[in-house]
């Protein structure tokens, strides 16, 4: 199979020096890139900015906002079988980004802020027969809050975790289908849970290979 994977944070700029993101490494985005090679696959990784060297031998696309995140995608979606969207992106964004730096004033400022595209949503509108899986990072309600994700964005199944994710060099993750119900679970390394992933969809996601 050729696999799209998606990885790190985005970033969204206030001014020409100041950006909203999160802590995510990009170890598990990473880990998946790799364990997708070991295992034969084709994989092409559109990565945020993180302190990793990609995996050798995938095809790589650096990005840094959530817009370039998605139009790397969209574009290179058609030619795979799938997507693994383990990527952090950035749901927010300044309406306005102020040229230069901003300086202060002494006062308190608002930034109006708006969402960013919804990454997942438009490629799994796209998806056609290929399967699309994605990464929920939930704090309260996990599994509904996962569930209403997989639905929304027309996922086959989304891999719901925690917080404690971000950063780490462990994760623990459950795997959850269209019901709710849990397909699979895995605790351990990054890099192992990614080799379990990435059996797991061998073994039960299929699709028509893309023209």
């Amino acid at each position: 199979m050729r696999i799209l994977i998606t990885a790190g944070p985005t970033r969204e700029y206030l001014d020409d020096v100041r950006y909203l993101s999160n802590a995510s490494s990009g170890r598990m985005g990473y880990a998946l890139a790799q364990a997708a090679l070991n295992a034969g696959h084709e994989v092409v990784l559109v990565t945020g900015p993180v302190d990793l060297h990609p995996p050798v031998g995938c095809e790589v696309h650096q990005v840094v906002t959530t817009e370039q995140m998605r139009s790397a995608s969209v574009s290179c979606f058609p030619r795979c079988d799938g997507v693994i969207a383990a990527a952090a992106v950035c749901d927010y964004k300044p309406r306005q980004r102020t040229v230069g730096k901003m300086t202060k004033t002494g006062d308190a400022i608002t930034i109006e802020l708006i969402e960013t595209d919804d990454v997942l949503a438009e490629l799994g509108r796209m998806r056609g027969s290929r399967w699309v899986v994605g990464f929920a990072l939930e704090a309260g309600n996990a599994r509904e809050n996962a569930l209403q994700k997989l639905r929304a964005k027309n996922c086959d199944v989304v891999v719901l975790n925690g917080p404690q994710a971000i950063g780490s060099e462990t994760n623990d993750v459950q795997l959850i289908g269209s019901q709710g119900e849990i397909r699979a679970s895995w605790n351990g390394v990054k890099s192992e849970i990614a080799r379990s992933l990435i059996e797991w969809i061998g073994g039960n996601l299929s699709s028509t290979p893309p023209a």
